[in-house]
C-alpha cells in the first residue's frame, strides 16, 4: 500500500468528527474528480487517494485500527485500499463512496465503460442574503456530449489491438488452469486508435457550454444539493444525466446560522445593564424592539420566535436569537463622570464591597493552615 497519511490527503486534524471529513472529502471529491480532470494523471491519482482516505476515516473500526497500528493494521484486517490497482476497476468502488456523500444521483449505473458519468456536480457559492431568501441564479454548466465526428470512438482510423489480436479478450495460464479476462487496452473491443480523432483528439467526447437559470429556493443551507434535470453530460444515445449543484454558503459579518436559528451578538454600555430599558436589535427582516431587565448578565440570551430562517422542507421559520455581550468605557473617564462613579459606588454602602467577605475567609482559613 502506497504510505501516504489519510488525515493529510483530506488536510483535516486528526481529532475532527465525521462532519467534519465529510465536507473535506466532499470539497477535495469535487476539485479532483475525473470529469473536471480529463487525462490529468496526477489528479486521477489524488482523486484514489482522497476516496481511500475517507473510506477509512468515515468508519469508526476502519479509522480506529488506522489510528492505532497505521496501514499495517488495515492491511492485517483485509483492507487494500486503492493503490497499485487499476482506475477503471475501481470505478465503482469510487462510485460508492461517492454516492454515500453526494446522494444517490451519482450512481455507477450511470457510468459507460469509458468512465463517462452522465451525473456531475459542480460547487455554488452564496451570499448570506441569498442563501436565507432565496434568488434566481445563472451559471455557466460545462458539459461532456461524444464526439459527432468518431461517434464516440475517438480514432480517425483504427487498427486491430496488439495487446489482444483483436480477439477482445487476453489469456494467462498458470499450471494446468487457463484464464482470460477482457483486454483492458481496447475494453473488448478488439480495435485500437490507430489516428486519433481531428475533433476530439481521441478523448472520444468534446466539451460544450451552455448557461442555465436556476431558482435558490429560500432558506438552501451549505452541503444542500439542487438536482438540474437532464443538464448533465450527454451519452451516446443523445440522452442527457443530471446535473448536481452542491451549495456552499458564505458567512455574515453579523449574523451566525444554525440551521434555522439565527444568532448576533449585541453589545450594551453597561449602565443600560444596571438601569435597564429597550434598545433597537437587527433581525433578518428589519429591527425588533428587545427589552433589557435590570442586572441582565453577561452573554445572557433572549429569544424572538419566527425570525430565523425559513425551513426548506417544511416552511417553518426558525428562531432569532440575541446575546448580550456587556461593554464599559474605552476612554478614560472625566473629573465629573469619576465622581459620579465614586458617588454611586457608596451609595451601595457594603453591597459594594462583595469581595470583601469573600477574601477575609480565605485569608483566616490559610492562617489556620498556617498555624
Amino acid at each position: 500500500m502506497e504510505e501516504f497519511d489519510y488525515y493529510e490527503v483530506l488536510e483535516i486534524a486528526k481529532n475532527s468528527d465525521k462532519e467534519v471529513i465529510k465536507k473535506a472529502y466532499r470539497k477535495l471529491a469535487l476539485k479532483y474528480h475525473p470529469d473536471r480532470n480529463a487525462g490529468d494523471k496526477e489528479a486521477e491519482e489524488k482523486f484514489k487517494q482522497i476516496n481511500e482516505a475517507y473510506q477509512v476515516l468515515s468508519d469508526d473500526s476502519k479509522r480506529e485500527i488506522y489510528d492505532r497500528y497505521g496501514k499495517a493494521g488495515l492491511e492485517s484486517s483485509g483492507f487494500s485500499g486503492f493503490s497499485g490497482r487499476d482506475f477503471g476497476d475501481i470505478f465503482g468502488d469510487l462510485g460508492s463512496i461517492f454516492e454515500s456523500v453526494f446522494g444517490q444521483g451519482f450512481s455507477k449505473r450511470n457510468r459507460t465503460s469509458d468512465n463517462f458519468e452522465s451525473d456531475f456536480a459542480i460547487e455554488l457559492k452564496l451570499s448570506f442574503k441569498e442563501a436565507v431568501f432565496g434568488c434566481k441564479k445563472e451559471i455557466k454548466n460545462k458539459f461532456k456530449q461524444y464526439c459527432k465526428t468518431c461517434k464516440g470512438s475517438g480514432a480517425k482510423t483504427k487498427e486491430k489491438c496488439r495487446s489482444c489480436g483483436g480477439e477482445g479478450r487476453i489469456y494467462s495460464r498458470n499450471g494446468f488452469m487457463t484464464f482470460t479476462q477482457t483486454c483492458p487496452k481496447c475494453e473488448g473491443i478488439g480495435e485500437s486508435i490507430k489516428d486519433k480523432c481531428e475533433t476530439c483528439n481521441g478523448k472520444k467526447y468534446t466539451i460544450k457550454e451552455e448557461n442555465i437559470k436556476i431558482d435558490i429556493p429560500e432558506g438552501i443551507d451549505t452541503d444542500n444539493r439542487i438536482r438540474a434535470t437532464e443538464r448533465g453530460n450527454e451519452l451516446p444515445n443523445g440522452k442527457r444525466g443530471d446535473l448536481y449543484i452542491i451549495i456552499e454558503v458564505e458567512e455574515d459579518e453579523h449574523f451566525i446560522r444554525d440551521k434555522d436559528d439565527i444568532y448576533i451578538e449585541i453589545p450594551v454600555f453597561f449602565t443600560n445593564i444596571i438601569l435597564g430599558g429597550s434598545i433597537k436589535v437587527p433581525s433578518l427582516r428589519g429591527e425588533l424592539e428587545l427589552k433589557i431587565p435590570a442586572n441582565t448578565k453577561d452573554k445572557e440570551r433572549f429569544v424572538f420566535k419566527n425570525e430565523g430562517v425559513k425551513n426548506i422542507s417544511n416552511s417553518q421559520i426558525g428562531r432569532l436569537i440575541v446575546q448580550i455581550k456587556i461593554t464599559y468605557p474605552n476612554e478614560k473617564l472625566t473629573s465629573e463622570q469619576r465622581k459620579l462613579a465614586e458617588s454611586l459606588h457608596k451609595s451601595f454602602g457594603l453591597k459594594n464591597e462583595p469581595h470583601k467577605s469573600i477574601l477575609d475567609n480565605c485569608i483566616d482559613k490559610i492562617k489556620d493552615w498556617l498555624n
